[in-house]
């Protein structure tokens, strides 16, 4: 390997690691949920916006990212992005009440807009024939940070529950999800301290008209004889922005005809990945599968596979990209999603839920579980109808706590078939949408304006996965396990027809290719 294909790769695993952090800081959350709960008495809403906040505080982030990356650079927005993460990870870990914790949790969404940055700057600092596989490498990034999170989760779990020593004396059976957030800040810190070692983007030189410095970073990254070649393509990019460099004139240049079939696909592309659900399956884990009938250990290790899974064919998905080429990768996912939300719909709509005496006998954590023997063999048709019985008959708080006991007893459906839609939703989006709408936000938009764009889209991503972040919890209480995956369904298929339509294939184009393939076609006279 030569010396500027290593420093490419080099370069791009530094940057890419915000994609550890990310997954690390979204997932370790999804174990903490009950003990959240029951820490600060939430209801389903609470729960949500507890969740959801960091999803909400990328949004203000983005308003401010375009801003920063063009003033700053990349590398300092980068950094700065870095020490919000650790910062949130410590008022995360320490907070003394909800709203303080909902505060950590919001500060750190503004961590999460160095997603966009991240796939912006690996985007400009590789050579084409390789962006694909190196931009691949954030959603990598991100799902070994969800493994590691599910990993670090079910050993504090087991910790917890060890009855040992040292972990009554460290606190961990007392405040188990303190140190299941806390062991983030660990790698926050080794972020920003890697994040010191790369280059500004030469596109960002390029804007500054720090050309020298330019070709200095691109000597790095490609062979000497393409830097004038790369150089010269820039300024013909940067010659379309015109006198007016601001940031509104670029914002309102994503909305010119120039830009439409560009702005359809990054529209839909944003909207349509979150809408598989993918941040609710991944965020809530342990509560997914304790919906089918799992207890709360169970739950946990199981969590564990969606990580496995997520690793395998993110892995898969890059050795692709490059390969196969965008639209079909895209267009097959959104299918694949479909098929497996499908198959999980199937099996909660056939699911029954049914307590038996001996259920009922064997519920010895539940305070005068004799109240459920009106309840015994009969027969409800949904998870829904079944929790309405049970807070009747137990009353609200009493019902939630022991939510994930009573329905690992009274669950009566085709587990199995459930767990194979769900492992194979996780494999098509891991393996797809995922790190594709990355490899293609850092090839359609034009220089001219990507400083912009990317975060412009990226917000619209994130207000999507915020809203399902949000109301999963409501979901899950109010229309059910099975309607909620089926509603998500939908709005897939509704972007995979689309994307059919306007989606063009990029694989092995420049910045400058890729504008020509999308600008909408002038009509014959």
């Amino acid at each position: 390997m030569t010396d500027h294909k290593k420093n490419a790769y080099k370069y791009a695993t530094i940057v890419a690691m915000g994609g550890f952090v990310f997954g690390i800081d979204a997932a370790l959350i999804s174990g903490t949920t009950n003990y959240l709960t029951e820490e600060f008495a939430l209801n389903e809403l609470q729960l949500g916006a507890a969740v959801g906040a960091a999803a909400w505080g990328v949004l203000l982030a983005l308003v401010f990212v375009g801003y920063a990356v063009n003033k700053i650079g990349r590398k300092r927005a980068l950094q700065i992005s870095a020490a919000v993460y650790l910062i949130s990870a410590l008022g995360s870990a320490f907070a003394p009440n909800y709203w303080i914790f909902l505060s950590a949790r919001f500060l750190g969404g503004l961590a999460f807009s160095s997603i966009s940055m991240a796939s912006m700057y690996i985007g400009e600092i590789a050579p084409p024939k390789w962006r694909g596989k190196l931009v691949s490498m954030i959603q990598i990034n991100i799902v070994v940070g969800l493994s590691a999170a599910y990993f670090i989760n079910y050993m504090i779990q087991n910790w917890a529950n060890s009855g040992a020593e040292w972990v009554i004396t460290l606190g961990i059976d007392t405040n188990t999800w303190r140190w299941m957030l806390g062991s983030e800040i660990i790698f926050a810190l080794l972020w920003l301290i890697l994040l010191m070692f790369i280059p500004h983007s030469p596109v960002w030189l390029m804007l500054k008209e720090r050309i020298e410095e330019a070709k200095e970073t691109l000597k790095r990254v490609i062979s000497e004889n393409e830097v004038e070649t790369h150089i010269v393509e820039m300024k013909e990019s940067l010659q379309t922005m015109g006198a007016d460099h601001s940031d509104w004139a670029q914002f309102k240049e994503i909305f010119n005809r120039p830009m439409r079939i560009t702005f359809i696909i990054a529209a839909t592309l944003a909207i349509v990945q979150q809408s598989t659900g993918i941040n609710a399956i991944l965020f809530y884990a342990p509560t997914v599968f304790e919906q089918l009938g799992m207890g709360t250990d169970a739950a946990f290790s199981q969590a564990i596979w969606i990580g496995v899974i997520s690793v395998i064919f993110t892995v898969l998905g890059l050795l692709l990209v490059d390969k196969i080429g965008r639209r079909p990768m895209v267009l097959g996912g959104l299918l694949w999603i479909i098929i497996s939300l499908g198959i999980c719909f199937y099996g909660f709509h056939n699911a029954t839920y049914s307590l038996s005496k001996e259920n009922v006998v064997e519920l010895t954590e539940v305070s005068g579980a004799e109240r459920l023997n009106i309840l015994i063999d009969t027969s409800y048709d949904s998870d829904i109808d079944f929790k309405e019985a049970l807070m009747e008959t137990l009353g609200e708080e009493e019902a939630k706590k022991h939510s994930s006991a009573l329905i690992q007893k009274a669950a009566n459906l085709n587990g199995l078939l459930i767990l194979i839609g769900i492992l194979s939703f996780i494999a098509a989006f891991q393996s797809t949408i995922g790190p594709v709408m990355w490899v293609l936000f850092s090839e359609i938009f034009p220089i001219s304006n990507r400083g912009i764009a990317i975060p412009v889209f990226v917000f619209l991503t994130s207000i999507t996965s915020s809203l399902i972040q949000t109301f999963f919890p409501w979901q899950l209480e109010n229309l059910g396990i099975g309607s909620t995956l089926l509603f998500y369904a939908s709005t897939v298929a509704i972007g995979l027809v689309i994307l059919f339509i306007y989606l063009k294939e990029t694989k092995n184009m420049t910045i400058e290719e890729v504008q020509l393939a999308l600008a909408p076609k002038k009509k014959s006279e």
